[in-house]
C-alpha cells in the first residue's frame, strides 16, 4: 500500500464524529504505568501509529502489555532492561521520558535522543537541567547518541523552568514521585493534558498538587492502582474536524470533550465569525457561517494551542482580508506553506519585530540564524487540487482538510506522518461525505 491519500474535494462535510482519547496524554500514561507496583489498565487510547511504536518499545524493555479495543493493560514488573533501543526510540519523541520508571527500578539506564516530527529546536536541555536540580547525575555521549543516568540517592531539591515545557513537566512529576520529602516545581506548564498525568498518579496514590503555576510533589513509597483509568479526548482532533466542518460549509457535530481543553479555540474562531453551538454536555456543533481575518500567535495554555496554528491557517483561507498567524512556539512550524500554495493558497511570509525575540520565543533562539516565524494569508481564496507533501503531523491534517475543500482531485504523500495522531482518519472523514481513500 502507498503512503498516500487521493481526495476528492468540494463537498460539503455533514454529520457527527466520535472523538478518540488524546494522543498527548495516551503516550505519557503508557510511560508513568512502568512507576505502579501494580497492573495497570488505560482506557479511551487510540489506535494510532505513535502508541504502537510505543507499545513495542515497552515489550522491548520487557513489559507485559495486552491492547485490546482501546484498553490498554500493562504489567511493568517483567521490565528488565534499563537501555532504550535506538532505533524504536528514534521513532517517538516521548521515549526519553523513560527516565523515570527505569531509574527508579535500575537506578541507572541509557536513554537515546528523542525522535519524533522535526518542529525545530526541541531541545532536552531544560530536562536534563531538571534531573541535574533533583540530584540526577546524567551525562551525554556524542559518538553513541545516549544519554547515561545515574540515581544513587531519592531525587530532592526545586527546580524552576525558565520558561514552560509541557513534556518536560512531565518527566519532572514522574521523577517526583518517589522524591525525598517534597519537591516544587516552578514554572511549570498548565496544558490540561498534565492534569490528565496527574490524576493517574494520585488515584495510585501520589501526592501531587497544582499551587499556581507551581507543581508541588509530596514522595511516596509505591503506586498501585485501584480502578481503570479513562484519558481525556483529543483537542487537536476535536478541532480537526470542527475546522473540517467549517471550511468544507459543512456542519459537523463533535463529542465529547470538556470545555477547558478547546475553550481558547471556540473563542478565536467565534470572534472570526465561525458558527459555533454547544448542544450538550462535551457536544460542540461547528457550521459554515462567513469569516473574517484574525490576527493570532501561539502561547503555552491557556492560550493558542501550537497544534491547533496549521488548521487555522487553512480556515483563514476562507476568510474575508488579511489575516496573520505569529508562531511563538517552535522555530519550524510552516512545513504545510509551500504545499498549500500548489493549491492555489495566498500565504506570505512577514516579518514582525520583536524587541526581545530571547524571551518572547519557547525555543532555543539563535540571534545569529534568520527566522520565519510570521505568516499572512489573504481570503477569501477557492482552492483547487493537486499534489502535495506532508512533512509532519499536523500538517498532515491540514492538507488533508485543503484537498477537501478544493475543488477536484488531490494526491498527498508521506500520510503516516498524519497517522501516528489520528485514530480512524480515513474512516471518520468517509463518514462525513469527504472522498478520500488509503493508496
Amino acid at each position: 500500500m502507498e503512503d498516500a491519500y487521493i481526495i476528492n474535494g468540494g463537498h460539503k462535510l455533514e454529520g457527527s464524529v466520535s472523538l478518540s482519547g488524546a494522543k498527548n496524554i495516551a503516550l505519557k500514561v503508557l510511560i508513568a504505568a512502568l512507576l505502579f507496583d501494580s497492573k495497570v489498565v488505560l482506557n479511551n487510547i487510540p489506535r494510532i501509529d505513535d502508541i504502537a511504536e510505543l507499545i513495542h518499545l515497552l515489550k522491548l524493555l520487557g513489559a507485559h502489555v495486552e491492547f485490546e479495543q482501546n484498553t490498554v493493560t500493562i504489567d511493568p514488573s517483567t521490565v528488565h532492561e534499563n537501555k532504550v533501543d535506538l532505533l524504536h526510540a528514534s521513532k517517538i519523541r516521548v521515549s526519553f521520558l523513560l527516565f523515570a520508571p527505569l531509574l527508579y527500578r535500575f537506578q541507572k539506564t541509557k536513554i537515546p535522543n528523542p525522535g519524533g516530527c522535526r518542529l525545530g529546536a526541541r531541545s532536552i536541555d531544560r530536562v536534563i537541567e531538571g534531573l541535574h536540580a533533583l540530584g540526577i547525575h546524567v551525562t551525554y555521549d556524542s559518538a553513541t547518541g545516549y544519554y547515561d543516568a545515574i540515581m544513587d540517592k531519592k531525587p530532592a531539591g526545586t527546580y524552576t523552568f525558565p520558561k514552560p515545557s509541557h513534556t518536560g513537566t512531565e518527566m519532572m512529576i514522574m521523577m517526583s514521585v518517589f522524591g525525598d520529602g517534597v519537591i516544587t516545581i516552578k514554572n511549570a506548564a498548565q496544558e490540561p493534558e498534565i492534569d490528565d498525568l496527574i490524576a493517574l498518579l494520585n488515584e495510585g496514590g501520589a501526592r501531587i498538587e497544582r499551587e499556581g503555576t507551581d507543581i508541588v510533589v509530596t514522595g511516596v513509597e509505591k503506586l498501585v492502582q485501584q480502578k481503570p483509568f479513562t484519558i481525556a479526548s483529543d483537542r487537536v482532533e476535536a478541532i480537526t474536524y470542527a475546522v473540517a466542518g467549517i471550511a468544507t460549509q459543512g456542519d459537523v457535530t463533535i463529542s465529547h470533550i470538556e470545555d477547558h481543553y478547546i475553550k481558547t479555540f471556540v473563542d478565536t474562531i467565534q470572534a472570526a465569525g465561525a458558527g459555533v453551538e454547544k448542544t450538550g454536555e462535551g457536544t460542540w456543533r461547528f457550521f459554515y457561517q462567513p469569516l473574517h481575518a484574525m490576527s493570532i500567535e501561539t502561547a503555552p495554555h491557556p492560550g493558542f494551542l501550537t497544534d491547533w496554528q496549521p488548521l487555522m491557517a487553512i480556515l483563514m483561507t476562507q476568510a474575508e482580508g488579511k489575516s496573520v498567524i505569529h508562531e511563538r512556539i517552535f522555530e519550524n512550524r510552516f512545513s504545510y506553506v509551500e504545499e498549500l500554495k500548489r493549491l492555489g493558497a495566498h500565504i506570505e511570509y512577514i516579518e514582525k519585530g520583536i524587541e526581545n525575540p530571547q524571551a518572547h520565543y519557547h525555543f532555543n533562539y539563535d540571534p545569529e540564524k534568520e527566522y520565519q516565524q510570521t505568516i499572512e494569508i489573504s481570503g477569501p481564496q477557492k482552492l483547487h487540487g493537486g499534489v502535495m507533501t506532508v512533512a509532519d503531523l499536523r500538517a498532515g491534517a491540514t492538507l488533508a482538510i485543503a484537498a477537501l475543500m478544493a475543488e477536484g482531485e488531490s494526491y498527498i504523500k508521506g500520510v503516516h506522518h498524519l497517522e501516528r495522531g489520528y485514530e480512524g482518519f480515513v474512516e471518520k472523514i468517509s463518514k462525513l461525505g469527504g472522498e478520500i481513500k488509503k493508496l
